[in-house]
């Protein structure tokens, strides 16, 4: 199976696996589990912050964000492809009974001068804006990447509104391994930034949530309410380790293959609108009467799995499970579609 899907569906790898079983482990709900520390303080010196979070999930790790950030009647500015506001449930309102105000950027990429121009004024009758949310790279915009001057632009920006900004930094290493900015560069410029050790970089379970100790503990407080108190999660987190140790570098295998298959798509007829491919995300158009039920069940049918992403619109990600030899395999299925 040649799994386009997501790069969710990563399995660990044999030596990712013998980490996790030689992992130290403790309580971590009483901060006694040492690899858990471990990856804490690794994530936290990473981004060049005081502090991280071992979360069970990137969705926990952003929303714990947003309620730190905010309280009930403020709103978050980001853009309408947001992960926080297309695939978190409406987490926002339910978690933290904030407002959303939504931009439209370029394939998921806001400038300060668009996140000014939406800050309300305070009236009683308007929300208070005091959260910005960017994500890098940006999932349903194709893996679209915020230029380092961008972001610091919004920081600016941010800071002369007093206006808290979180980086929703899921995908933050398929960014950096592209742009080749540093971790500590970029963490300077945010409040807060989530990561997720799942995707691409390989790991089962797991993202971290960064900041600042005060931020931090708050944050602590919040997870447990969530239900993210987790006991003996040094064995998810020794995969967390291994992977930062292992597999950043790598991602760049992962953006050669999305190349290389958007470039075949490029030549085939029934293909158009293909997004920028600047990471491990490809984002393209059917042409109709084409339909993405008819073309999924085509490629299940052949052993190849993606997923629709709008009424025209197909999504392939490539991860570390997805080699180059199932690269040139599924593009001789797409050529006899």
């Amino acid at each position: 199976m040649i799994n386009l899907l997501s790069d969710t569906a990563t399995k660990p790898t044999p030596k990712m696996l013998e980490a996790m079983w030689a992992a130290e482990v403790g309580d971590d709900v009483f901060r006694e589990d040492p690899t858990v520390n471990a990856l804490e303080a690794k994530c936290a010196a990473l981004f060049g912050h005081e502090a991280a979070l071992f979360c069970p999930s990137g969705t926990m790790a952003n929303q714990i964000a947003i309620k730190v950030h905010t309280r009930p009647l403020d709103e978050v500015i980001c853009d309408e492809m947001s992960h926080i506001y297309q695939y978190e449930v409406g987490g926002y309102a339910f978690h933290s009974g904030i407002a959303v105000n939504l931009l439209r950027g370029e394939n998921g990429i806001l400038t300060a001068e668009m996140v000014e121009a939406a800050i309300k004024p305070r009236y009683d009758w308007l929300p208070r804006s005091t959260l910005v949310v960017i994500e890098n790279s940006c999932n349903k915009g194709g893996g679209s990447i915020y230029p380092m001057k961008r972001i610091r632009e919004i920081r600016k920006m941010c800071q002369k509104n007093g206006l808290a900004l979180h980086l929703d930094g899921a995908r933050i290493f398929n960014a950096l391994v592209e742009t080749g900015d540093s971790t500590t560069s970029i963490g300077t410029e945010v409040d807060s930034l989530s990561l997720c050790l799942s995707k691409g970089l390989g790991a089962p379970v797991g993202s971290v949530l960064v900041g600042n100790q005060a931020f931090i503990a708050d944050a602590r407080r919040v997870r447990k309410a969530m239900g993210g108190g987790m006991r003996q999660a040094g064995f998810l987190a020794a995969a967390g380790i291994y992977a930062l140790d292992h597999h950043v570098e790598r991602l760049k295998e992962d953006h050669a293959n999305a190349r290389q298959l958007a470039a075949a798509l490029n030549e085939l007829p029934w293909v158009m609108n293909i997004r920028p491919v600047q990471t491990n995300i490809l984002i393209f158009d059917l042409v109709p009467p084409h339909t993405p039920a008819e073309f999924l069940a085509y490629l299940k049918e052949n052993d190849v799995v993606a997923s629709a992403f709008g009424p025209q619109t197909i999504r392939f990600v490539t991860h570390l499970d997805v080699t180059g030899a199932m690269v040139e395999q599924a593009i001789e299925i797409l050529s006899g579609y």
